[in-house]
């Protein structure tokens, strides 16, 4: 029951940032209508700053994404349903037993395959 609620907090703070993400962008296109009134110098003098700091946020971002997608792999960790040790040992015994088939199969065919060109040639191998 606590991971229902977990994921339902989680699923409510995406919700509310996504909201926030959304009126930032509002505002920033609020501020570019009135910031293109300025005259061409002030844009050229603004860019440069600009620059500088994406330059920045570029290189903290790579810190920030790394740890954002360590987080989010734990919090998956965390939803994942690990099998029983029953389970587990049903699949184990159901893949090795189909190894074993394959392998056979696979054997026999190329055994099959094998007698097929040294009778056809007459050449042994």
């Amino acid at each position: 029951m606590a991971n229902k609620e977990r994921n339902k907090r989680s699923a409510r703070k995406a919700r509310a940032a996504e909201r926030e993400e959304r009126a930032a962008a509002a505002e920033a296109v609020a501020t570019d209508s009135t910031s293109a009134k300025k005259s061409e110098k002030a844009d050229i003098t603004a860019k440069a700053p600009a620059k500088k700091s994406a330059e920045k946020q570029a290189k903290v971002g790579v810190f920030s994404r790394m740890r954002n997608y360590l987080s989010d792999v734990r919090t998956e960790m965390h939803r994942v349903v690990w099998p029983s040790r029953e389970e587990l040992k049903s699949y184990s015994l159901a893949v090795i037993a189909m190894l074993v088939v394959f392998g056979v199969a696979i054997w026999l065919i190329d055994t099959g395959v094998t007698a097929t060109l040294v009778g056809y040639s007459g050449l042994r191998g």
